[in-house]
């Protein structure tokens, strides 16, 4: 009998949703079992198999994933102060959806998040997602379906905002483009705060997002759901439509009916009575201060389609892992079931969602964005400080859970004695190592 590892499960003390995925500090993967390994191994025979589908970013990517933490990338050579044993400690590749480099992108995305928090506000975790229909669209329309997402879900939410609590809306948020099987499931994370400077200059102060009429709401409130939603939808349709008349939307192989007026019309007038899925989190209890709430959602929002914890075995050529039951709209009961894939199959479904090259997954919008944030803030900070109760200040930038390469003193792995540095090699340009014999045998570059 074989013992499964258990599934991930909710272990801190602020979880910010039970829609998303929950998180144990305390569960490891398999022994010896990383995402990172897994595709180091199936890359080629993916490629081998699939190759037609690998454009010139999938192959850069994994390419850089092969090289992470190896020779081939240089580094550091370090001697142990007791036994007098070498150990090098090679260079990571540092591409943005490497699974060993995520630590410091969780690290730089909670200090930079934690700068936009005011202490005493209320934020919540909003979702937006698209419904598989476009989800499908979008594998062949990536930049375009994305960015519509992103603008369409900034728009409902800066409109929804202003017609019933009018304050100045302002969102960080974050692309993810997979479900837990790992297929495409495009959807953004925005962490938006309830509340801001009124948008009316002629009654100037601070308005707190609250319900205002039916029944008082037993949680903090920001806006109407069912009426996000539709905005939303409306939102992208109507993005939909000047795609296709920009002719931006490449419409070809099964979408080419799509070209045809009345099959376009048809099969967009789906979308306009179906019931899309969006959904607003508000923190649980009074306790759940900004900086926790931001310190949960950076190891969600900031992490790839799969993390090693959620590895059960690898056996036989097959890949198997914890995945929530449920449709991919996270419908279901929460609870995490064992699911199966060929290693290829694996690989093939993470490639998947590598991002076009230039792509911003995380952006800010409103209060939160380069052009008005140091205004926004300044704002708020005043007229939060000019309460009769002013809160008290929250963590400038909450620890990071993980420590980065440069604060880390190595220690051997012989004796656990302290290491000092003996000599190191910067890393090389890409277009060096691809030259070179570190190049990967499967690596193309046309």
């Amino acid at each position: 009998m074989i013992v499964l590892p258990s599934p991930p499960s909710a272990a801190i003390a602020c979880p910010v949703a039970a829609g998303i995925e929950k998180l144990d500090e305390t569960v490891a993967s398999a022994p010896g079992l990383s995402v990172a390994g897994l595709l180091k191994r199936y890359a080629p025979r993916y490629l081998q198999k699939h190759g037609v589908q690998a454009v010139p970013q999938v192959q850069s990517t994994l390419a850089k994933l092969s090289l992470c933490r190896t020779r081939a990338l240089g580094g550091h050579v370090y001697r142990c102060r007791g036994c007098q044993s070498e150990t090098p400690l090679y260079n990571s590749c540092g591409d943005r959806h490497c699974p060993q480099c995520s630590g410091a992108k969780r690290a730089d995305w909670l200090d930079s998040t934690s700068e936009l928090l005011v202490p005493g506000v209320t934020y919540f975790q909003v979702v937006f997602t698209l419904p598989e229909e476009l989800a499908a669209l979008s594998l062949g329309n990536r930049r375009e379906i994305y960015n519509l997402l992103f603008h369409s879900a900034w728009q409902a939410l800066r409109d929804q905002i202003a017609l019933e609590q009018g304050f100045e809306a302002a969102a960080a948020m974050v692309l993810h483009t997979w479900n837990q099987k790992l297929e495409a499931h495009p959807h953004v994370h925005a962490l938006v705060p309830g509340g801001g400077p009124s948008l009316d200059r002629s009654r100037p102060g601070w308005i707190s997002s609250r319900k205002r009429s039916g029944k008082p709401s037993s949680t903090p409130y920001l806006v109407d759901a069912k009426e996000l939603r539709k905005r939303y939808r409306e939102f992208v349709l109507k993005g939909l439509v000047q795609l296709r008349e920009r002719e931006k939307l490449k419409l070809e192989g099964d979408w080419s009916r799509l070209k045809d007026q009345a099959n376009w019309d048809e099969w967009l007038g789906r979308f306009e009575n179906k019931t899309w899925v969006s959904f607003i989190q508000a923190p649980p209890n009074e306790d759940c201060r900004p900086e926790h709430v931001a310190k949960y959602l950076a190891r969600y929002m900031t992490g790839g389609p799969i993390s090693d914890r959620r590895l059960i075995s690898h056996e036989d050529g097959k890949v198997q892992f914890w995945a929530r039951v449920g449709d991919q709209t996270g419908g279901g009961d929460g609870r995490s079931a064992p699911y199966t894939l060929s290693g290829i199959e694996f690989a093939r479904r993470w490639s998947m969602h590598i991002l076009p090259r230039g792509f911003t997954k995380s952006r800010r919008y409103g209060g939160f964005s380069n052009r008005h944030r140091d205004r926004y803030l300044k704002e708020c900070a005043a007229w939060m400080n000019s309460q009769d109760e002013p809160p008290q200040a929250a963590d400038a930038k909450p620890e990071h859970d993980e420590p980065s390469d440069e604060d880390t003193v190595p220690t051997c792995p012989h004796c656990d004695e302290e290491m000092e540095l003996i000599r190191w090699s910067s890393k090389p340009s890409w277009s060096d190592v691809m030259s070179s014999q570190y190049r990967p045998w499967w690596y193309r570059d046309d």
